[in-house]
């Protein structure tokens, strides 16, 4: 899990109840001066203070347009790491599982060069015997059922498949407690 380092500083920041209840309200919006004002009943100029010191801090982004008179704030990786720290769990189980898909697309890309293989005409190697794998050159032999259809390694196959339900299953789950997480606050 990653962690936040947090200076004397920013104790300081979060021991206000004020600034807390402008995180709460941040979090996973982002939200103008007016609109905090309304959640928080503060003033606009004391929840001014407040903002700019979460800014200092790292907690909240400033966000400004050119051209645009309207600042819009939101919470930083650090305020949303602060906020949510289970976050980084679904971040490395999302990370997991598409690993695991670039694994079962590998193998899938392997198993079909086997396929397309096998179903070239059969070969001739140096010493003139036919060949039925063309992939290695090897002549035809019994091999004891090591080899099933077009080919392929059965081992191949089965940890191809076993990528893809494991992809499922990581997905499924990052999914369910990334909207498990967006529900819980503070």
């Amino acid at each position: 899990m990653t962690k936040i380092t947090l200076e004397t500083k920013d104790f300081k920041v979060l021991a206000s109840e004020t600034r807390l209840a402008i995180l709460k309200a941040l979090d996973g919006k982002k939200m103008g001066l007016k609109d905090i004002s309304r959640v928080t009943n503060l003033h606009e100029m004391t929840l001014h203070e407040h903002l700019e010191k979460l800014v200092e801090s790292g907690f909240v982004k400033r966000k400004e347009r050119k051209g645009h008179k309207w600042v819009y704030y939101q919470l930083s990786w650090k305020g949303e790491s602060l906020i949510h720290p289970e976050n980084t769990k679904v971040v490395v189980l999302f990370t997991t599982a598409f690993i695991t898909l670039l694994f079962g697309i590998i193998g899938l890309v392997n198993i079909a060069k086997s396929i397309i293989a096998s179903q070239s005409p059969l070969g001739v190697n140096n010493g003139g015997e036919v060949i039925d794998n063309p992939i290695n050159g090897i002549p035809s032999q019994d091999t004891g059922g090591s080899e099933v259809l077009f080919g392929l390694n059965p081992i191949l196959l089965y940890v191809t498949i076993a990528c893809f339900i494991i992809f499922i299953i990581l997905i499924v789950v990052s999914v369910w407690k990334y909207k498990k997480n967006k529900t819980t606050n503070i």
